[in-house]
């Protein structure tokens, strides 16, 4: 039914065709679906705008107390033959002509909160959507692909690896001793560090209608807390209690799981040659890797997407999906730590490898809280979260890294 059609039924008749349309929604399929949506969702604000109609007439009608010495009546005199709303609004009358006092239900005030005047007077209802429009995401899905290793109540985690298998076989003559061929191991430590988020919000924010201001604000703070680590995974500095990223360098060149002298320094523009470079430079001597995904700013995927050949046609065939894709089939995952090809001298610009070489140990739960407490006099509620997690490359070479030259000079 249209709108038109539906403005001609009563609020008896409005509600019994919701019910229908309820009853026979599990039958409908396709179009017949979304027109019952329609008319669902055109019913629901007729309704809501005959309740709006009824509330402005009862609170007009309270507001507007009768003339006492129009038909009135000595106290008590036919009482029982009034409406209990006629008695009420009688007595509230003689009481104002009494000089006295009167209040009102705090309901009469609600239709008019909810409505709009337009300039030729006339009051329209006032609608709010239940749920709240989000904003662009911020929070890279790197820490969702990364490994993750449950530690709960740990305080530390050590990772061992292999560093080389050996590779000192060869021929021996007889009787003389075996060549020596041992496989060198290394250990990749992770330490817990704890991440917080805080967030205060007036508690009017919770009385607001319909939509969740509440839940948004419960959500940014543990949304904070895995975009902080998403980054760590990158830029984490080492040290105690700090994660230890990809682009991070220990101290002595001795205790790096990526080897710096690796780093590849010589691309200083993103060109037709780019991503091979970087692929082929990552892995053993034996094979090409074909599990590893490209770590890179969002900067640097747009330059990939606008390269043209000479016919200018696109170097580079890019599949978006959000916050990853692939570039000529190699996967990525954009994350802003990542620096600008081209941009500050002698910064990380790019990672490559398999996802799995990189694990987030956590140590605890999200432990969240609410609190209306803490700042109670200036009627603010408090929300917390935190955790302990902490992260750490945890294979030998496990990403190639770009990294921007020096500066000249």
């Amino acid at each position: 039914m249209t709108r038109e059609e539906l403005m001609k039924l009563s609020k008896k008749e409005l509600k019994n065709r919701a019910a229908d349309l309820g009853k026979k929604a599990q039958a409908f399929s396709g179009q017949e679906l979304t027109d019952a949506m329609d008319e669902m969702r055109l019913i629901g604000e007729i309704l809501d705008e005959i309740k709006i109609r009824e509330e402005l007439a009862a609170a007009a009608a309270a507001a507007g107390a009768a003339d006492p010495e129009e038909g009135a009546e000595e106290p008590g005199a036919g009482e029982g033959s009034q409406e209990p709303k006629n008695q009420e609004r009688a007595k509230r009358g003689k009481t104002l002509k009494d000089g006295r006092a009167v209040s009102f239900k705090g309901k009469t005030l609600t239709g008019i909160k909810d409505t709009l005047s337009t300039a030729s007077g006339v009051v329209m209802p006032k609608h709010t959507s239940p749920d709240i429009s989000p904003t662009f995401n911020n929070v890279s899905s790197l820490i969702d692909r990364v490994k993750t290793v449950p530690l709960v109540g740990g305080e530390s985690y050590q990772r061992p690896f292999v560093v080389s298998y050996g590779d000192g076989a060869g021929s021996t003559a007889e009787s003389a001793d075996y060549n020596t061929s041992e496989p060198t191991f290394g250990y990749a430590d992770i330490v817990r560090e704890k991440i917080t988020a805080y967030a205060e919000e007036p508690e009017e924010m919770v009385k607001l209608p319909d939509a969740d201001y509440d839940g948004v604000v419960e959500e940014s703070v543990t949304r904070a807390i895995k975009r902080y680590a998403s980054r760590q995974i990158l830029v984490g500095p080492g040290g105690t209690g700090k994660f230890r990223g990809i682009f991070h360098n220990p101290a002595k060149a001795a205790d790096d799981i990526i080897d710096r002298s690796t780093d590849i320094t010589t691309i200083t523009a993103i060109d037709d040659g780019t991503l091979d470079e970087i692929i082929y430079s990552f892995g053993g001597d034996e094979d090409v890797e074909d599990v590893a995904v490209l770590i890179l700013n969002k900067k640097d995927l747009k330059k990939f997407a606008k390269l043209r050949d000479k016919q200018g046609r696109k170097v580079y065939t890019i599949v978006n999906h959000g916050n990853t894709g692939t570039i000529d089939e190699v996967p990525f995952i954009i994350n802003s730590a990542c620096g600008e090809v081209g941009g500050t001298a002698e910064s990380y610009t790019m990672a490559y490898g398999p996802l799995s070489n990189y694990e987030v140990a956590i140590f605890s739960d999200i432990d969240a809280q609410k609190s209306t407490e803490y700042k109670f006099k200036q009627g603010q509620i408090a929300y917390k979260a935190s955790v302990f997690m902490g992260g750490n490359v945890v294979a030998k070479n496990g990403f190639i890294r770009v990294k921007n030259p020096a500066a000249a000079g």
